[in-house]
């Protein structure tokens, strides 16, 4: 089990699917309950010069990434060595690692990756690249057999959109298909964990796949022009990822950044619920 005391937290039970346990926003909540889950941006602390460096920064306006004060990262072996303690040192909070892409194929740093987070006391979880032209069973299995629970602190993370640069999968199932695939991995995985996985996923394959379907399940929304609220208008979310050229000590290059949609409170109210 991560000893999480550097995240000030005390070691968390896990949750399971039949828990009761509702994510942030939930359609499932009362109106007063979601407001009171997600604070409202104008009431968070104003960004000063950026939390984190950028390559191409956005001006998000009054609905700045840095109003939250909870962020993350994603990676995969793109990123290289990476110095976790400075990360942590940064005030990264979580971090995202893709694990497995298919039926075939896994992360090189995957390992390593976890490993370090976990040593720097950062609360971590394992992601998977869904393909389109392999079975969802079959990818569930792969996941599994790849990634021991060890690993999976945080919910495991399904990350589902179009992969244009593909070379081998071009195929793009109709939604309903899409949706039964990905309720097939989610469920295997799920009871495999004990976690509900959380989705990840853009703009574009939310709007053509998933807008008004999976109620209950956590959102982790791309968004790097614009706050969520603008791009998916009153779709609750956990996790945002508002830039893919971050830049943050202890890794090299640009990264992938993200913000909670809570306050410290809330997140450490959120990791004894879901994390262990």
């Amino acid at each position: 089990m991560l000893a999480v005391a550097a995240l000030g937290l005390s070691a968390c039970t896990s949750s399971n699917l039949t828990d009761g346990l509702e994510p942030i926003g939930s359609g499932k909540q009362t109106a007063r309950a979601q407001k009171a889950a997600v604070p409202e941006v104008k009431k968070l602390k104003a960004p000063g010069n950026g939390r984190y460096g950028d390559r191409k920064p956005v001006d998000f306006g009054k609905r700045h990434p840095d109003r939250y004060p909870v962020h993350g990262i994603d990676v995969s072996k793109w990123q290289g060595d990476i110095d976790w303690q400075e990360v942590r040192k940064a005030g990264i909070a979580f971090a995202f690692m893709k694990a497995t892409e298919g039926g075939d194929h896994t992360d090189d740093r995957f390992d390593s990756y976890w490993r370090g987070a976990r040593a720097a006391g950062i609360a971590h979880a394992p992601y998977h690249f869904y393909y389109f032209c392999r079975p969802a069973r079959e990818q569930a299995e792969w996941f599994i057999a790849n990634v021991p629970r060890t690993a999976v602190q945080m919910p495991p993370v399904l990350d589902v959109e179009w992969n244009h640069a593909s070379k081998t999968c071009r195929h793009r199932p109709d939604p309903e298909t899409v949706r039964a695939e990905m309720k097939i991995w989610m469920d295997i995985v799920g009871r495999h964990y004990g976690k509900r996985p959380i989705i990840y996923t853009p703009v574009d394959f939310h709007r053509e796949n998933l807008d008004g379907h999976f109620e209950g399940y956590q959102f982790w929304l791309r968004s790097v022009a614009a706050h969520p609220q603008d791009i998916y208008p009153d779709h609750p979310w956990t996790m945002w990822q508002y830039t893919g050229t971050g830049m943050v000590p202890g890794i090299r290059g640009d990264t992938d950044i993200n913000a909670f949609a809570g306050t410290h409170q809330q997140w450490r109210e959120w990791l004894q619920k879901y994390a262990r």
